[in-house]
């Protein structure tokens, strides 16, 4: 998939945009709302429920099912520019407010600034911006960032895993909650959507599974780092793992028969 593939398929892009972000607000505004958490628990929350590990397991369950093809370069590259360009700062923004020094909120201003300055924010927009525009990195460069991107899933769920060994595991409502919206109502509002607005038959199906994926690694990462929302994150991510084994042959199926 190339950048003039991603401009091409505007209606890909959309629906992408619209149901991920929408869901990781939902999931925000219920976590705070809801469960009566913190705005910084509210946004690991929805760091945790409301994006999918495109990043780390996109490929990997992807191209098995439907092979290793442009269109599933695509549909991944369009749901990685998503979460990592997009919510992932937000949700870092939304995080910042509570976290001051001093004990008081943030400025709406030192907030952006301070998410702004964490590589996992700018490094994805960076990132994004060069593709956009056509900024093409020197074929020296190449060997170095396959090292990183080889190295980056390993390490993200060793990561991940520390921090699951290091809290007990609980279950609640609110986990229920998680899951529930990561990997149901994130796939459901996406083949809706999807359906309604006439989307290639095989890039539905793979934007569904791709939307049913579990919880994106790094925010358990970004729970861990700053302390908030780690022992109900690791929880929420360790059930719909389990949960994804259950859901995914069934929106294969689904999917595959209304597209």
């Amino acid at each position: 998939a190339n950048r003039e593939m991603i401009f091409a398929d505007t209606r890909l892009t959309l629906v992408s945009l619209v149901v991920i972000v929408g869901c990781f607000f939902f999931s925000w505004f219920g976590c705070y709302k809801f469960f009566k958490r913190t705005h910084a628990e509210a946004a690991v929350c929805a760091l945790i429920a409301g994006s999918p590990t495109i990043g780390f397991l996109g490929f990997a369950v992807l191209d098995p099912i439907y092979g290793d093809s442009v269109s599933t370069g695509l549909v991944v590259a369009i749901i990685s520019i998503i979460v990592n360009a997009i919510t992932i700062p937000i949700g870092l923004y939304l995080l910042n407010p509570s976290s001051g020094a001093d004990g008081k909120k943030n400025s709406n201003l030192s907030a952006l600034i301070s998410a702004a300055k964490e590589p996992v924010v700018w490094a994805p927009v960076l990132a994004t911006i060069l593709v956009l525009v056509g900024v093409k990195i020197p074929a020296a460069w190449d060997p170095t960032f396959n090292l990183i991107a080889k190295a980056n899933s390993g390490v993200a769920v060793f990561a991940a895993g520390l921090t699951l060994a290091a809290h007990k595991f609980e279950f609640s409502a609110e986990i229920a909650y998680n899951t529930f919206l990561k990997l149901i109502l994130m796939p459901l509002a996406l083949l809706l959507v999807g359906m309604a607005c006439h989307l290639n038959s095989e890039h539905l199906q793979m934007m569904v599974l791709a939307g049913a994926l579990p919880p994106a690694f790094s925010g358990i990462i970004i729970a861990s780092r700053f302390n908030v929302y780690t022992r109900t994150g690791t929880a929420s991510l360790a059930v719909s793992v389990l949960g994804f084994v259950v859901t995914a042959p069934l929106w294969i199926y689904v999917s595959r028969l209304v597209s």
